[in-house]
């Protein structure tokens, strides 16, 4: 946070004055070190398109996402509460996250707790300050050849299917479409808290299962817009055939090219 200059919300309030939006970093965001490249990358955009934003630190606690899908809605309505009364304290009104599950659950599932907000998921964001000008994106990958995995919790949950493929379109590259995408997209095999749980014997992975199929395309770059479909798609390249193709969150293919 220091490297790149970045406000909680608690250094604002200090101030006297108010961040524009929350960053919602998340678990994966926070502390897998895969993830916070995420962070970071979408942290540099902010920073470029001079957004006005602040994060909770230390003050963010879990989503409550994975106790929910996992069936624990009292450890789950503990953990949304305890965030919804630090947010309300500090009078968030706009949300945006880099974590469909997070996008998910605090856009659907707070506001019946108390907790009502506008939640946007960071390729959302993106595409708004690039149609206002604010951004501007290099096609520098043009010749590149990506396929683009749909979150579950993005697609199918909340009917986000425009605004990541326009943005990788934006970078010059050949978006090919795999055989299940958009509504009927496969799941990573991380959702519902089944990025915990140990892989049954003699079953093939659904990560596995979902690799292949992007590798059938002989894609360079496999495009994410999620930490969980990060790590997955990443554990099922190396599995099925390492090297074969990057794996990289849309916030990262932005910020290389900005």
């Amino acid at each position: 946070m220091s490297e790149l200059q970045v406000k909680t919300m608690a250094d604002f309030m200090a101030s006297g004055k108010e961040a524009d939006l929350l960053f919602w970093v998340g678990s994966a965001g926070s502390f897998d070190d895969r993830a916070k490249k995420i962070t970071r990358a979408f942290v540099k955009i902010l920073n470029k398109a001079g957004v006005n934003f602040g994060v909770l630190g230390a003050e963010e606690s879990s989503s409550g996402d994975a106790a929910k899908r996992a069936g624990n809605e009292f450890l789950f309505q503990m953990q949304a509460m305890t965030n919804i009364q630090v947010m309300n304290a500090y009078n968030v009104k706009r949300i945006v996250t880099a974590c469909p599950h997070s996008y998910n659950i605090l856009k659907n599932e707070y506001k019946g707790l108390g907790g009502d907000y506008k939640v946007q998921h960071h390729t959302e964001f993106i595409a708004e300050l690039v149609s206002k000008g604010k951004l501007t994106i290099s096609a520098n990958l043009k010749g590149a050849k990506v396929t683009y995995h749909d979150p579950c919790y993005l697609g199918r949950a909340n009917n986000i299917y425009d605004a990541p493929r326009d943005l990788i379109k934006l970078l010059g590259v050949e978006l090919v479409e795999m055989k299940r995408t958009k509504s009927r997209s496969f799941c990573c095999g991380a959702g519902g808290s089944q990025m915990f749980k140990e892989p049954e014997p003699g079953a093939q992975d659904i990560n596995i299962n979902r690799t292949e199929e992007a590798l059938g395309l002989k894609p360079d770059i496999i495009a994410t817009g999620c930490p969980f479909c990060n790590t997955m798609m990443t554990d099922g390249v190396m599995a099925v055939s390492e090297g074969a193709a990057q794996v990289k969150d849309i916030a990262e293919l932005i910020a290389e090219n900005i």
